[in-house]
């Protein structure tokens, strides 16, 4: 794959890159990643669990892992991580504080497609959390998804509806008004409709097992999971 042709938005990675400083900043303009963290470590568990198994010694990729916040809470549970993103910003901002964590993570510069060459069927766990919306070709990254989970093996994929909702909802009241998130940080047009995802998947031998909405109360500064995916959504799928 020749640098001309990686799937990278180089406007989206130096977005990321200029404020890599404050990636874990508990107030700063990471606060909603944060704050959605447990929810998706807690998503992600019930269905390793429902597999008769537990997180415990799996071999994880985190794609698009950016500073680390899943990569390091999965890293805490004894899976063996490794992450991958584009920014080197957000690399070394991960690799400085899994090193004062004290946890051991495999971070790389490197992306989904290219990882796939290179372990196809490695990982017992794919996760991929609110980057599909950020990707030139969100479907090839589902792909390479698909090519770097071991048969039998769950992919979880996290992003935002495309409808008339999630626009009011997370750019005009999170970007706009209430400054929840950085102004500029999403695009509408690049939001994915589940039903596209879900095609996405099955076409690389994906099933969808479970599909959530993710519902953010702004006053308690909470997230709940909820049947109605029209706004932030949380995919469970199996490679079959």
């Amino acid at each position: 794959m020749t640098t001309n042709s990686l799937n990278v938005n180089k406007e989206e990675i130096a977005k990321f890159e200029k404020v890599a400083n404050q990636w874990w900043e508990l107030t700063g303009d990471f606060k909603p990643l944060h704050q959605l963290n447990p929810l998706r470590v807690q998503f992600i568990c019930q269905h390793i669990s429902e597999q008769q198994t537990e997180v415990f010694g799996k071999d994880v990729i985190d794609v698009g892992c950016g500073g680390g916040i899943l990569s390091e809470s999965l890293a805490k549970l004894g899976a063996n991580v490794t992450g991958i993103d584009m920014g080197t910003e957000p690399l070394n901002v991960a690799r400085l504080h899994a090193l004062e964590s004290g946890l051991t993570i495999n971070y790389e510069k490197i992306t989904a497609e290219e990882k796939a060459q290179q372990a196809k069927g490695s990982f017992d766990i794919v996760t991929c959390m609110e980057m599909l919306e950020h990707v030139p070709d969100p479907a090839s990254i589902v792909n390479a998804c698909a090519q770097l989970v071991k048969p039998g093996g769950l992919v979880f994929f996290s992003t935002l509806n495309k409808n008339i909702k999630s626009y009011l909802l997370a750019i005009l009241a999170a970007e706009k008004l209430f400054k929840i998130v950085p102004d500029g940080t999403h695009d509408h047009d690049k939001f994915i409709k589940p039903s596209q995802l879900i095609s996405w998947a099955q076409a690389c031998e994906l099933k969808c097992i479970d599909a959530s909405g993710i519902h953010y109360n702004p006053i308690t500064e909470n997230h709940k999971l909820i049947d109605n995916l029209d706004v932030n959504y949380i995919l469970c799928c199996q490679k079959v």
